[in-house]
């Protein structure tokens, strides 16, 4: 049983069978079987954004039939068709997720890509933000993603436009509005006061 994760190999590789066993309280993800720790918890200026974006987003989707989560939540990322906790090797936790596709949603998070991420960036995850996940997301299919940097005060909103991630714009101010949802539209400002 492993219950700390010093126990682990960090340059292994894991399967999501291997993450439902582990009985350590830090928070990981895995991205193709790679081990990446996640950070402390975050800052208030993370936390503000994350809660300013719920509430905007939740308030727009209503009884719409998609569904908003928050991390911790689990979304594991088949590449082919792989199912099977022992074959899946990528299990995120995007900040923030919207899922249209009830059948994705099971008990344990969601299997497949969500229709929306949102990642909040933070010192430590702000390299993997733009690389491993921007890519992971890319070649899973997540329709819209959105990085939002605090410290920079802007959002990179990114649309899967044949099979590869278009930069619509990085939002400075004014208005963000969302691609695959047009009418839902968030203040810049709101996201960072």
């Amino acid at each position: 049983m492993i219950t700390d994760i010093s126990q682990l190999d960090p340059n292994g590789t894991y399967t999501y069978a291997d993450y439902l066993k582990w009985q350590f309280d830090e928070s990981v993800e895995l991205i193709k079987g790679k081990l990446y720790r996640m950070s402390p918890a975050p800052k208030r200026a993370h936390q503000l954004a994350v809660s300013h974006l719920l509430v905007d987003i939740s308030l727009y989707l209503g009884n719409g039939g998609c569904e908003i989560y928050v991390a911790p939540f689990d979304v594991r990322l088949p590449i082919r068709n792989e199912r099977k906790p022992d074959q899946l090797h990528t299990v995120v936790q995007p900040d923030i997720c919207v899922v249209c596709d009830a059948s994705k949603l099971d008990d344990n998070g969601c299997l497949g890509a969500p229709d929306w991420v949102i990642e909040i960036t933070s010192p430590r995850t702000a390299k993997n933000d733009f690389n491993e996940k921007f890519n992971l997301y890319e070649e899973s299919g997540v329709r819209e993603y959105w990085i939002v940097q605090p410290k920079e005060k802007a959002v990179n909103v990114y649309v899967l436009e044949n099979d590869h991630y278009a930069l619509v714009d990085v939002y400075e101010s004014g208005e963000i509005p969302s691609r695959i949802f047009p009418e839902l539209i968030i203040s810049h400002e709101r996201i960072f006061r």
